[in-house]
């Protein structure tokens, strides 16, 4: 079956972003509640009023958004658990209490609305007017030149005097984690792996009017949401954000020099 995919990017809006980054996660907890929503639902509700699904190509076949975030740098190490919140209208947080099992329980909040100031979105994008039609949003928070500097390395090109190394968070498996867990490697041909599709996510429409099937998205993670339980199938190695620093030697410094 065929499936459209329409590409869209958060940009920076001078009049209403920030003028400063988050640097504590006090801030940047605050700007997930509200701002990054906001940001998130600018483009994807300006490509829903584009209303695809009427062109004949299009219509009667699932339809994907996907969206990656670019508006500041390195928002796209900290923005991304903002977008489900604004697609279902729910917020999801560990609570201090734990089932039989020993497993901490997740609450799940309802979101009405996303407000900075006089600006001010309904949540919940799958369930807007319309929106039956998009089957899911597809995101990636790594589609970047550090991206394209690993596979290039991988595949043999550049120098092999240069290093790089990876660091940064990925989900934790253990069903008891409630925090993404640290991960740091050096990228290096043979004891280093990624593919193309990694780190990417698919949210699925609960109201989609055709769904798309997972198979046809192997080894990214697939995100459901079915009456107030959110579920998720997740790649053995899925990273939430990273950084790469390469590290380059230099041959123009002068020779160490000592004296007896």
């Amino acid at each position: 079956m065929p499936v459209h995919v329409e590409a869209v990017t958060v940009n920076p809006n001078p009049d209403f972003d920030f003028e400063k980054a988050p640097e504590t996660a006090e801030e940047i907890d605050r700007l997930l509640q509200d701002y990054m929503p906001i940001k998130f639902g600018s483009p994807l509700y300006s490509k829903l009023n584009k209303r695809y699904w009427e062109l004949p190509l299009v219509h009667e076949h699932p339809m994907i958004f996907a969206v990656h975030d670019y508006h500041s740098k390195d928002s796209m190490i900290w923005t991304s658990s903002a977008l489900p919140a604004y697609l279902y209208g729910r917020r999801f947080r560990a609570s201090s209490l734990y089932d039989p099992a020993g497993r901490p329980l997740i609450i799940s909040e309802r979101i009405q609305e996303h407000r900075v100031g006089d600006k001010v979105i309904p949540s919940g994008f799958f369930f807007q007017p319309d929106a039956e039609h998009i089957s899911a949003v597809l995101f990636s928070n790594s589609a970047t030149i550090s991206k394209f500097n690993r596979m290039g390395r991988l595949a043999g090109f550049g120098s092999p005097r240069v290093k790089m190394m990876r660091m940064g968070t990925c989900y934790d498996h253990d069903p008891n984690a409630t925090k993404p867990k640290p991960f740091s490697c050096e990228v290096e041909p043979g004891q280093y792996r990624e593919t193309w599709a990694e780190g990417l996510s698919m949210f699925h429409n609960p109201l989609a009017q055709h769904p798309v099937d997972p198979d046809m998205f192997p080894s990214i993670a697939h995100h459901f949401f079915e009456g107030d339980v959110f579920r998720s199938f997740i790649p053995p190695f899925h990273p939430y954000g990273s950084r790469t620093i390469i590290l380059t030697p230099r041959d123009d410094l002068p020779e160490a020099s000592s004296s007896e």
